[in-house]
């Protein structure tokens, strides 16, 4: 699957994690140069009935895949697109309807996948000192959750909670960005066939979809995550493994990648 992005805010102000309270104070008292401004660029803005998600993409991991979105969105194509899918504890797809002309017109347009990517040792990685069940290393590049397999010379994004990627058939170089999915698990289920909805009346509108940098500056939502190339991340790793509130009585000492949401803030809070 192309991995392209991961959600990091939904609704206007609603950022999408609050760390324990000891984490709390780890980020509390970082310095404000162990933080980063999201990228107007790489930054999409999806608008629902419910308020403003907020997806951070990833050009280092799948710079094709981004390219085709950001033409997307400068063409205005998911304005007017649905969610037309929710699979129970596996993802949730937004697109274009299959009967609509543009939808029909994008069939034929392929981008060549991007599963992986060569290790390259001027891309940023800070591992996790954990073993994993699926890769041989696993960690965080760009505040995403990532793996590498040195014997391959590989590294690729990880399918964790809120990952977002480009949908696709079988063929591998079927997808062109028109259609996007978020993960919300890890085994699908559903009553109908793979969660599509079985009315038209029951798929989720998006009123629109802008990169930050299209909207103006009043309208944007200024938000920044933590470096995960900071002394404040590590740290925050090891709070997490080892957790010490007065609830977890045998800490387990270890903690999975997709179990390390990165802290994001509104700029300033």
């Amino acid at each position: 699957m192309d991995f392209v992005g991961t959600f990091r805010a939904i609704a206007a102000a609603a950022i999408a994690f609050v760390p324990p309270a000891i984490a709390q104070d780890l980020l509390k008292d970082s310095p404000a140069s162990d933080w980063r401004e999201l990228d107007p660029e790489n930054t999409l803005y999806l608008e629902l009935p419910a308020g403003r998600v907020v997806i951070e993409l990833a050009p280092a991991y799948a710079p094709a895949n981004v390219a085709a979105i950001r033409k997307l969105l400068r063409q205005r194509y998911f304005d007017g697109s649905v969610v037309l899918r929710v699979q129970d504890n596996y993802v949730v797809q937004w697109a274009r309807p299959e009967d609509d002309p543009r939808a029909k017109a994008m069939a034929a347009v392929k981008v060549k996948p991007e599963f992986s990517r060569p290790v390259d040792p001027g891309l940023e990685f800070t591992p996790l000192p954990y073993p994993d069940t699926y890769a041989p290393e696993v960690g965080f590049s760009q505040g995403f959750a990532a793996a590498r397999d040195a014997k391959r010379g590989e590294t690729w994004l990880v399918h964790c909670y809120g990952s977002v990627g480009v949908g696709r058939d079988d063929d591998a170089d079927s997808g062109n960005g028109s259609e996007l999915y978020a993960v919300i698990g890890q085994s699908p289920r559903g009553p109908a066939p793979m969660g599509f909805y079985e009315k038209p009346s029951q798929r989720i509108p998006i009123a629109s979809a802008r990169l930050a940098a299209d909207v103006p500056e009043a309208g944007r939502l200024r938000l920044e995550a933590l470096r995960t190339d900071s002394a404040t991340f590590k740290a925050y790793i090891a709070s997490r493994a080892t957790r010490k509130e007065s609830w977890f009585k045998d800490p387990i000492g270890r903690i999975g990648v997709c179990n390390m949401p990165l802290p994001v803030r509104v700029k300033g809070s």
